[in-house]
């Protein structure tokens, strides 16, 4: 199925042009978002299927791929047959994954994930760990309810346990950089997990250091990423920010809280500030607007991003469902639009291994299918074929594969 009545070529834009990000040059301006698929095992590591999944996409790329969301500790949440780089067996696996990787041309950075109240209560408690976020302020009421029946309730971070939290995004990015080989560490700093959770107004009623001010609410984050920049080198980080998102209890673009600009410029001001001071980030990545709230900037050009663009002057990445429009103006038109813009893919790479080639080629996509983005199955996970093949079906060999742990 196609994804719009016109595929464009794109190979003479500058999608298909090198670009260079930190210390890495990439071939092309073409990443694959974070993609969240769950096929580790039960104890978190990654399996062969996860290494055929990355080494499909990284064939004939050259560009960036960027893991799933992937736990730095136990604490930071717990997701059945998740990813997670908090011990040394799991960094080793994930070696494996990097090295496929590199051994096609690609590059690969890790996303850091801690969840904060979009964690399973249940599992928290099972490996005797409390439930945390910025304030104790559910999600919604069935998050309230979940919590209670496991006898794990929402509290808020202490100062300790805030830096004790720091110190574990540090030893996970020592442990992707450093052992497992990853070009790059991405901080999750989006989608109202932990480290957003303290930054929106709508999650954050703290009334220490980290509460409060515009400056208190991003002092979490950007603690993490000046301990990031010390430990691994700020060419080796980056981070995800989504300034609209309304997904988790996000305050959004229409909030009578605070406008989002209001309450994410600080931030990209800041990473800019430590830019200019010899410590730039190697990419900023940034949700587009139209991704939190189904608008297309063309209809309703109050809910641009492009004030993001006048902040911060280093790499960025920019995610807005660009692969849904006919004809991806959307696409062409950002890309194009500075010498310093790469664009972000999610679902359409679930389904197209090959779709840097398809897209430099005009070729038609194929539609991804949800039902199985979380299954624990290699079916619809490693079966979809490059252009001119066929899917592999449900009974097939490839389907029927399971997973098993790299180290």
């Amino acid at each position: 199925m196609s994804t719009s009545k016109t595929h464009p070529s794109l190979k003479d834009t500058n999608l298909f042009k090198p670009i260079k990000v930190g210390s890495v040059t990439l071939q092309n301006r073409l990443a694959f978002a974070p993609t969240t698929r769950f096929r580790n095992t039960e104890d978190f590591v990654a399996t062969n299927l996860q290494k055929k999944y990355y080494e499909d996409r990284a064939e004939k790329n050259g560009g960036l791929l960027i893991t799933e969301a992937t736990f730095i500790s136990p604490q930071a949440g717990l997701y059945p047959h998740g990813p997670m780089i908090h011990t040394e067996r799991q960094a080793k696996a994930w070696k494996q994954v990097v090295d496929g990787v590199h051994a096609k041309g690609t590059s690969i950075a890790m996303q850091l994930w801690h969840l904060g109240r979009a964690a399973y209560p249940d599992l928290l408690k099972k490996h005797g760990l409390p439930l945390l976020a910025a304030s104790a302020d559910y999600i919604d009421e069935e998050s309230k309810q979940a919590a209670i029946k496991a006898g794990n309730e929402l509290r808020a971070f202490t100062i300790p346990e805030i830096k004790a939290m720091i110190q574990e995004y540090v030893e996970a990015a020592k442990k992707a950089i450093n052992i497992a080989g990853f070009d790059f560490v991405e901080i999750h700093s989006a989608h109202m997990y932990t480290l957003a959770q303290f930054i929106d107004i709508a999650s954050n009623h703290r009334t220490d250091q980290y509460g409060g001010s515009i400056e208190n609410r991003n002092r979490l984050t950007l603690e993490v990423v000046d301990a990031l920049i010390e430990a691994v080198g700020a060419e080796k980080v980056g981070i995800r920010i989504s300034p609209y998102v309304t997904w988790q209890g996000g305050s959004g673009a229409d909030s009578e809280l605070m406008h989002p600009i209001a309450q994410y410029a600080y931030l990209y001001s800041e990473l800019e500030r430590r830019g200019k001071e010899g410590k730039r980030l190697a990419y900023v990545h940034s949700v587009e607007a139209r991704v939190a709230i189904g608008i297309d900037v063309q209809d309703a050009p109050q809910y641009s991003s492009e004030w993001v663009r006048q902040i911060w002057k280093g790499v960025l990445v920019r995610a807005g469902s660009y692969l849904h429009q006919d004809g991806y103006k959307n696409l062409i038109n950002d890309v194009n639009g500075d010498d310093r813009t790469i664009i972000a893919v999610s679902r359409y790479f679930t389904s197209n291994p090959d779709l840097a080639e398809r897209l430099k080629n005009g070729q038609e996509l194929t539609k991804y299918d949800r039902t199985y983005f979380y299954a624990q199955t290699n079916y619809k996970y490693n079966t979809w074929g490059k252009f001119g093949e066929e899917n592999k079906g449900e009974d097939s060999v490839e389907a029927k594969q399971e997973m098993v742990a790299l180290a």
